[in-house]
């Protein structure tokens, strides 16, 4: 299969789930993308992203990823935890 003009790696499910650490290995030296299949067609991307990445990703494209951050750093803020700082 293609993405944007290139070939990328296509995998199974079950196989995903059976090397899953040495498919996000390849990933990670590779960055490129690699294709999700179950029963032969395209369910999911995955994508290499290093942190910093991360941070701006999330917050554009999962708004209640943040939300439910916040909302759980505020409870935790609540009980007196302030050990870690909060996501903006």
């Amino acid at each position: 299969m293609y993405i944007g003009g290139d070939r990328a790696e296509t995998v199974g499910v079950r196989d995903l789930a059976n090397r899953a650490s040495t498919v996000l290995d390849e990933l990670e030296q590779g960055g490129q993308p690699v294709i999700v299949t179950r029963r032969g067609r395209p369910v999911a991307v995955l994508s290499a992203i290093d942190a910093d990445e991360f941070y701006d990703y999330v917050p554009a494209h999962s708004p209640e990823f943040v939300t439910g951050r916040k909302a759980a750093e505020e409870e935790r803020f609540a009980r007196g935890d302030t050990g870690s700082p909060s996501m903006t």
